[in-house]
């Protein structure tokens, strides 16, 4: 009888040693979380995603499992939908545009004001400092955790008629735009026709001709081969350029272990900025190789001088200043200093 006791106390402490020793994993933990993405591999977008869920599984050991839904297609491609989508719990977890987001946070506005980033030195400046730590605060208050920075890129403008070396050139010209009004108010600016569709509709409409171009990162011009639906002329003038955005929902966040929330979040600093180098490849060296790779395409590249790049910047300057209201004329200043002061 006495070694029965013995033996069970034994195996009492021997279990209460495994409840030390066995990975904490939450009873509520999900078998898979859905990521949200505009665009899958092999976009830098789309890497991005790839890059974190692997990340977090490897470094969970399989704990967090998450499923990767390009195209937006948890909300039948309405990609500016995600965000509400994102509080809703109707997405766990998202790789986002600031673009697609600003229509519910007005400050993600600001990377959006034309003309305002010079340069990747000024997107850093941005994301990597003060202004990127107040949006986060804003994001956090909007009911997300985000995480990191990554980077989908400058936009530049791609048509099917002529070169772009003025707002003259753009005149009545049916662009492409995405669904924020801001974009809507530049175009317009600038005497273009703009259309606002969902990427998943701007691919038939380049092909159809029912619009003649559209704006984005090069990147997207090289790996859908936008020259075969018509895209002969590419304009790199840097207007705006789009920041990527890792959150995650708050009640999933809340429902893994501390350990697991540093793990993701570790994850999703270690994407962002593997995934920031993969997408500026290519447009960060002096001989530009993405645009020799355009070029050779049979397509016209037209780099903007100085002078004609001025002209787009008057053409929508009322748009700047208009807008610098809607985003908060103290958060732009904080923005402008720290652009001003960037290291080049």
């Amino acid at each position: 009888m006495k070694l029965r006791r013995h033996l069970l106390s034994l195996l009492a402490v021997a279990a209460g040693l495994g409840a030390f020793t066995a990975p904490a994993v939450a009873a509520d933990y999900k078998a898979e979380y859905r990521m949200s993405l505009v665009l899958g591999p092999p976009t830098p977008w789309g890497q991005a995603g790839k890059m974190w869920a692997d990340m977090v599984k490897e470094r969970t050991q399989g704990r967090i499992n998450i499923k990767l839904y390009p195209g937006v297609s948890l909300i039948q491609g309405d990609q500016t939908r995600e965000f509400s989508a994102l509080r809703q719990g109707v997405i766990d977890m998202a790789v986002g545009s600031t673009i697609n987001w600003s229509p519910q946070v007005k400050e993600l506005n600001l990377f959006s004001l034309p003309f305002l980033m010079p340069d990747y030195a000024a997107i850093d400046a941005l994301t990597q400092g003060s202004v990127g730590t107040k949006i986060f605060q804003t994001l956090d208050k909007s009911g997300v955790v985000p995480l990191a920075w990554g980077e989908n890129g400058f936009r530049e403008l791609t048509n099917s008629k002529r070169p772009i070396k003025s707002p003259a050139d753009l005149k009545g010209m049916k662009i492409r735009v995405v669904g924020s009004p801001i974009y809507s108010d530049m175009f317009s600016a600038m005497g273009a026709n703009p259309t606002q569709m969902s990427w998943a509709d701007a691919q038939p409409a380049l092909s159809s001709g029912a619009v003649d171009g559209q704006e984005n990162p090069l990147f997207l011009f090289t790996v859908l081969k936008m020259h075969t639906v018509g895209q002969k002329f590419v304009t790199t003038w840097g207007y705006v350029a789009d920041p990527l955005i890792f959150v995650v929902n708050k009640d999933i966040w809340a429902s893994w272990t501390p350990a697991d929330q540093a793990i993701v979040r570790q994850a999703a600093i270690d994407a962002g900025k593997a995934e920031i180098a993969i997408a500026r490849k290519g447009l960060v060296e002096a001989d530009k190789p993405v645009l020799k790779d355009i070029a050779a395409m049979g397509v016209t590249v037209t780099s903007l001088s100085a002078d004609e790049r001025a002209a787009f910047v008057k053409a929508t300057r009322p748009v700047y200043d208009k807008w610098k209201n809607t985003v908060g004329p103290a958060l732009v200043k904080e923005a402008e200093d720290a652009i001003a002061a960037r290291k080049k």
